[in-house]
């Protein structure tokens, strides 16, 4: 194909040449005609700084400022430094006679992109204008890109904040038993939630959940599970029942294959009894009055969103006064700090060796430990605990 025959581009970049030199325009027309028809390039002429001021205003279209230094009424420089106060995305070259360094280094000390020298090498001009302009479209890529980024961030914020409004930020505290929980998402929304329920007798419906994953599908998939989760407590008694109901649902409509592992438990107390069902889940800890803890871990729930028609088992155990019920997801015991080291259930367990009554001192103390054990390392999974004390508050 020749050079004349070439395709013709689409979206033309705009150039303004200022000088005053009155032969420059039809010269540039005729030195650049084969661009210009092709649509490369698109050329607008102005005979000073002044006029060049007005185009711009006119036009926020331009690119490029092609601009002679020594001009009448307003000379290149300050028609430079006019530019730098112009709220536009562009980029400046100057045309200065050869030698003239002083007035080449204050041009590009006022924000001129390159020179190019008289007498003017179209070739050279050519190669200039490309690199100019190949720098001003990566430029305005970043500033796209980043402009995307804000909004993203932004649409997370709402997103983050959507989530944490959901999640309880009210607890039960009565004489007999105290109830706290906190949730620290690793990116803006997380998987993990945490709920309870106040059910008929005064009994309390206690849930901890991980959703597979990380992020907004995360954050979706949880939203799911725990309207599913109350929905079900709210008509059934039987903590297994409840998980069961929950997982046949999921597993019908879960083209994405994300699951969740969930405790679902009922504490009655008036006779001190918890019935739970873990599907999954790690296991809960009941830290004693005297400091030891016990792990409960049946061993015998699946993953919610997994097998459907699975038959979950609810399990009873009786705590007692000074006994603190620790639920917690895996952001916890496997907390890793930059010598890639884990938290661990021993550290965990070693928080609660002088025991606490007040459930959100518990809850904190945990936080606070896996904060000093990571030391500012990033956190790569969410952070949920809810604890729940049984008796008096001695704290």
């Amino acid at each position: 194909m020749a050079e004349d025959e070439q395709e013709v581009v689409a979206n033309p970049h705009t150039i303004l040449v200022v000088d005053d030199e009155p032969d420059l325009e039809a010269l540039v027309r005729q030195r650049m005609r084969r661009e210009i028809r092709r649509g490369v390039y698109h050329f607008e002429f102005a005979g000073n700084g002044e006029e060049a001021l007005e185009a711009l205003k006119k036009n926020n279209a331009i690119d490029v400022v092609l601009t002679d230094i020594n001009m009448p009424r307003m000379d290149g420089l300050e028609l430079l430094s006019r530019m730098s106060k112009l709220d536009q995305e562009l980029r400046s070259v100057v045309v200065s006679a050869y030698g003239d360094m002083k007035n080449i280094r204050q041009a590009m000390n006022l924000g001129a992109f390159d020179f190019v020298v008289k007498p003017v090498d179209f070739n050279d001009l050519r190669v200039t204008i490309d690199r100019t302009i190949k720098n001003l479209v990566s430029w305005r890529d970043a500033m796209d890109a980043r402009n995307r980024l804000v909004s993203i961030e932004n649409e997370l914020g709402v997103a983050k904040s959507m989530q944490q409004s959901i999640l309880p930020k009210s607890f039960v505290s009565t004489p007999t038993h105290r109830l706290y929980a906190n949730m620290v998402a690793a990116r803006e929304v997380g998987g993990d939630f945490y709920d309870f329920y106040i059910l008929p007798d005064g009994r309390i419906g206690l849930a901890i959940a991980d959703v597979s994953g990380k992020g907004v599908p995360a954050a979706l998939f949880m939203m799911v599970s725990r309207t599913l989760l109350k929905s079900a407590a709210a008509e059934r008694s039987d903590p297994a029942d409840v998980i069961r109901t929950v997982n046949d649902i999921l597993c019908a409509d879960n083209d994405s294959m994300m699951f969740v592992t969930m405790i679902y438990a009922i504490y009655d107390p008036n006779v001190h009894m918890l019935s739970y069902c873990n599907g999954g889940h790690n296991p809960m800890m009941v830290v004693h009055k005297d400091g030891h803890s016990d792990l409960f871990d049946p061993h015998d729930g699946v993953a919610l969103g997994v097998a459907s028609d699975y038959q979950y088992t609810s399990h009873q155990m009786e705590l007692h006064d000074g006994d603190t019920l620790v639920f917690y997801t895996d952001g916890v015991n496997e907390a890793e700090n930059r010598n890639e080291e884990l938290f661990g259930m021993d550290r965990f367990d070693e928080i609660f060796t002088h025991g606490y009554s007040d459930a959100k001192s518990a809850n904190e103390a945990v936080f606070e430990g896996v904060q000093r054990f990571v030391d500012g390392y990033l956190q790569t999974d969410d952070i949920t605990c809810l604890t729940l004390c049984v008796g008096p508050n001695t704290d």
